[in-house]
């Protein structure tokens, strides 16, 4: 096209093709163009040149689009906010918040791109005080921070904003329900993720694979299994995700045998594709099942049959099976010929293999080969030296973590009444209620004392005394959370209960117990799994 033809019209529709071709590294299509624009002398065309920096930023070119926004006689609003937009996507937030402050009027447009990029960039503090500070918020402001805090692991605080948003009257798109319904999933928050369910129905919003799919992992991720199965069975609309959350979710609560049955029924269904998703929830299910012949069918079949590369978590599950089988030299030898390397996840799949079979020469040699620096892992090697009466052991594990400055994590439990989240620490006695729940774990001592109970004091360090092992067991922080549901919420409904931590073997006969004297359903989401107790089992079956 020659030069002369050219105008500040025919522009645009260059502009959005150059930007398309552009992607691809080798072109050079948009800076030529902009050689030509500039040549021209269209630069105070505000509208264009905006055009140049979204398409600059866009195909990840940010110092490009810089140098358009720096030559343009006089940057407007749009021009502002694609700039940094533009640092928001490519995590440059300290470019972002020296040109937020160059702004001369900002939009909630531009206040929420601040929002968007802290939160991209994990940095919640700053995020949240910019969303504070704002004038005046709109939907997409609540929708940002409230998402940013569900992707930061925040979802107490995401659904207080969320319950926030609602009493100052904005009224919550798809965009927030999916938001919410994940926050509901993270914090085990299964009333709240019921009323938005119910907000949904009454605002007669469409029930497409999204929002389906959002809300079967939240069933799912808050243990009411048969909620998400009736859900899944009600969705006209199905994408593979919407199989995959179904899938893992059965596997996650224990039910392996209705997950691979899910699994087959969405091979037949034949207008999904399956993925590596799909997978990981197949072989979670296997894990969880024992089920070493079908698991090891489906990760040797997994390239051959479907076309789909192996990843870290396929590995992790198969090395979670067969550690829980017993087959630790077998799995060992899978983490030593994985093409790729394994990360710490692997890792601990072996080493709750080897605390469940009490392999202790194993679980040393885990601890060396992953270069431990958590201090789950060390407790855990601690707790298998203590389970055997190695009490050198446990002291060497003690000197370890004092000379590489590794804390023990507090075990967090948190649990919902009354659409509250409530959060317990292991031995805190902040809680307004713990005089209350201190003397209901008494009752429950004495009335489990008359069932035969006896603390298991094994995986306690060794240099106190029984009486303060008992003691330190019983303020384990999903013990204070079944004491509060007992005593806080209607008679005879389900306690469901988030832990941060895996559960010691002192809590899990507790909870067993707990079930069959008070005649109360524990779901208890631990680390590794689901746990539902009932009448005094485990759908675990004692194997986690």
């Amino acid at each position: 096209m020659q030069l002369s033809r050219l105008n500040q019209h025919t522009f645009p529709p260059l502009l959005k093709a150059a930007a398309a071709t552009s992607a691809c590294p080798s072109s050079h299509c948009l800076p030529s163009l902009y050689a030509v624009y500039i040549k021209l002398g269209f630069l105070t065309n505000a509208r264009i040149t905006n055009g140049f920096i979204q398409g600059y930023c866009t195909t990840g070119r940010i110092t490009a689009a810089r140098r358009v926004f720096d030559e343009m006689p006089r940057p407007d609003t749009v021009s502002f906010n694609s700039m940094i937009h533009g640092y928001a996507v490519s995590g440059d937030v300290s470019s972002a918040r020296h040109l937020f402050e160059r702004v001369p009027a900002p939009t909630p447009v531009t206040w929420t791109s601040m929002v968007a990029g802290f939160c991209r960039a994990g940095d919640v503090e700053s995020a949240r005080r910019v969303f504070e500070e704002m004038p005046e918020r709109d939907l997409v402001s609540w929708n940002a921070m409230v998402s940013g805090l569900v992707g930061n692991k925040q979802p107490v605080e995401a659904l207080c904003l969320f319950g926030r948003m609602m009493e100052e009257g904005f009224v919550p798109n798809r965009g927030t329900v999916v938001s919410a319904l994940s926050a509901c999933a993270s914090a085990g928050a299964l009333e709240t993720g019921k009323w938005v369910h119910a907000f949904v129905e009454k605002k007669r919003l469409r029930w497409d694979e999204f929002l389906g799919t959002a809300l079967v992992d939240m069933y799912a991720k808050c243990g009411a299994v048969e909620l998400a199965l009736d859900v899944f069975a009600s969705l006209r609309a199905r994408n593979t995700c919407t199989w995959n959350a179904m899938i893992n979710g059965l596997a996650m609560n224990g039910y392996s045998a209705k997950a691979l049955d899910m699994f087959c029924k969405m091979e037949l269904d034949g207008t999904v594709v399956l993925d590596k998703v799909t997978f990981v929830g197949v072989l979670l299910a296997c894990s969880h099942g024992g089920f070493v012949d079908a698991g090891k069918e489906h990760f040797y079949m997994t390239s051959k049959k479907y076309g789909i590369g192996l990843i870290l978590e396929h590995y992790a599950c198969m090395v979670d099976l067969l550690a829980r089988s017993g087959h630790l030299q077998e799995a060992h030898k899978l983490i030593t010929e994985m093409p790729m390397k394994p990360d710490v996840v692997v890792w601990r799949a072996l080493l709750g293999g080897c605390r469940l079979h009490k392999n202790v020469k194993m679980a040393e040699t885990v601890i060396t080969e992953m270069e431990a620096t958590c201090s789950g892992d060390h407790v855990l090697l601690s707790n298998l030296y203590a389970a055997v009466g190695r009490w050198n052991g446990v002291e060497d594990v003690r000197r370890t973590m004092r000379s590489k400055g590794i804390e023990k994590i507090p075990g967090c439990s948190s649990v919902e009444m009354n659409g509250c989240i409530h959060e317990f620490i292991s031995g805190d006695k902040a809680h307004p209620s713990y005089d209350d729940i201190h003397a209901k774990l008494i009752e429950i001592g004495g009335r489990m004392q008359q069932q035969g109970y006896v603390t298991e004091t094994a995986e306690v360090f060794y240099d106190i005394e029984d009486e303060e092992k008992e003691h330190a067991l019983g303020h384990h922080s999903e013990k204070l959370a079944i004491a509060f549901g007992l005593i806080g919420g209607p008679p005879g409904a389900t306690i469901r209960i988030v832990k941060n931590l895996r559960f010691c073997m002192d809590c899990h006969k507790f909870a067993k117990l707990v079930s069959k004297i008070y005649h109360r359903d524990i779901v208890v989401r631990d680390r590794a799994r689901f746990h539902h107790f009932r009448g005094g089992t485990c759908s675990c079956n004692d194997f986690w």
